[in-house]
C-alpha cells in the first residue's frame, strides 16, 4: 500500500511532500516521543505524531519513514514543509486522534481475512 492509497481511504490532507506519495507502507508507529521513533520505528513506516516542528523530518528521514500522520487537525511548522519537500517525506493531516488513525491505519496495513 502506498501513501496515496492511505490518503484516499481515509480521506487525509496532504500539507507537504507530494514528490513521496508513492512510497510504499510497510508498516506503522505511533508516538510523540522522538527518541523513541527513532529507537523504534521500522523503515518504511507511517509515523502517527502530535509533533509539528522540523526535528521529526530528522527521524523520518534517518529511519526513513514513509510519511508522518499529524493528529487532532494539526499542520506541520513552516520550516518543516521545507525540510518535507527536501526530503520528499509528505507529511498529512487529520482532525482525528491518535488512536482513531492508528487504528484505521493498522486495518488497511492488517486486512481481516
Amino acid at each position: 500500500m502506498t501513501v496515496k492509497d492511505i490518503i484516499d481511504k481515509l480521506d487525509l490532507q496532504v500539507c507537504c511532500g507530494t514528490s513521496g506519495l508513492e512510497r510504499e507502507i510497510k508498516g506503522g508507529y505511533t508516538s510523540d516521543l522522538l527518541s523513541d521513533v527513532m529507537g523504534n520505528a521500522p523503515e518504511g513506516a507511517i509515523w502517527v505524531t502530535l509533533q509539528t516542528h522540523k526535528n521529526t523530518m530528522a527521524i523520518a528521514s534517518l529511519k526513513e519513514l514513509a510519511a508522518i500522520v499529524l493528529v487532532k487537525g494539526l499542520h506541520p511548522e513552516a520550516d518543516t514543509v521545507s525540510e518535507s519537500e527536501q526530503e520528499g517525506i509528505p507529511i498529512l493531516s487529520t482532525a482525528e486522534e491518535a488512536f482513531d488513525i492508528t487504528g484505521k491505519i493498522y486495518q488497511l496495513l492488517h486486512p481481516c481475512p
